[in-house]
């Protein structure tokens, strides 16, 4: 009885999740992370020591620590990667190993080495390695293909056809040169129209100093009537050419 009472230990005062198993899930061709999350339902401060009897497959963050009342901790264990076998069944386990926390804490290994046997909690748990099945597969493929064309299209926005910019800057570019060609026709209307112009005052003055009566004069002034028609038609020119002009440029 004396001995029973010796190694008696208290229950576990931690609440794992997972309870009993961690599952690795494969392939294990790179590193797989687990989480573990330890919860601490009592009033009082607990440490907590995280041990494996495979510390060179593992990877644990935190290993050890303490929670406070009502707090969790998750604990990330990662498997480092191997070649995986099927057929060969992990014997891997891990245990967590807890102490109520003392009133003062100055150094944590001391802790657990002044700790005695009935006063620690442990919790083992087994690991497992699980390689993802043929749906699981598909999922993933499923999941790694880009987005359809027509999401990214929307996207985007609609995309202006090449072949239709190209026909407009076709027509802008004739329409230009149309409108520079017209601004030239008109320039050297006006300047045939400002010789014409000239040209009348010089028969007026002519017509002033001859006789109203005389055949020159008559003559005069039917060159200088002639010319009115050709000067609406220079001033029309002018008046579309600078309208092209505004409407183009």
């Amino acid at each position: 009885m004396a001995a029973a009472g010796a190694v008696a230990k208290h229950e576990q005062i931690l609440v794992l999740d997972p309870p009993t198993d961690l599952k690795f899930k494969g392939p294990f061709t790179d590193v797989v992370t687990t989480n573990l999350k330890l919860r601490n339902p009592s009033d009082r401060k607990v440490c907590f020591k995280v041990k494996t009897t495979a510390p060179r497959r593992y990877c644990v963050r935190p290993n050890s620590g303490i929670i406070d009342p009502g707090s969790s901790v998750i604990v990330s264990v990662m498997l480092q990667p191997f070649d995986y076998d099927p057929n060969e069944k992990s014997k891997h386990k891990f245990m967590v190993q807890t102490i109520y926390a003392p009133s003062n804490i100055s150094d944590m290994e001391a802790v657990w080495k002044e700790a005695k046997p009935d006063e620690l909690m442990d919790s083992k748990l087994r690991c497992v390695f699980e390689m993802p099945n043929e749906n699981d597969k598909l999922n993933d493929i499923d999941a790694s293909k880009p987005a359809p064309v027509q999401n990214a299209s929307k996207q985007d926005g609609p995309m202006p056809k090449p072949h239709s910019v190209s026909l407009n800057d076709t027509e802008t570019r004739k329409l230009v040169e149309e409108c520079k060609r017209l601004q030239a026709e008109v320039m050297k209307l006006s300047e045939e129209n400002r010789h014409l112009r000239d040209e009348g005052l010089r028969l007026r003055k002519v017509a002033h100093s001859d006789k109203s009566g005389s055949p020159t004069a008559l003559a005069l002034r039917d060159n200088g009537s002639n010319s009115l028609p050709s000067l609406l038609v220079v001033i029309a020119a002018i008046f579309i050419g600078f309208f092209l002009g505004k409407f183009i440029l």
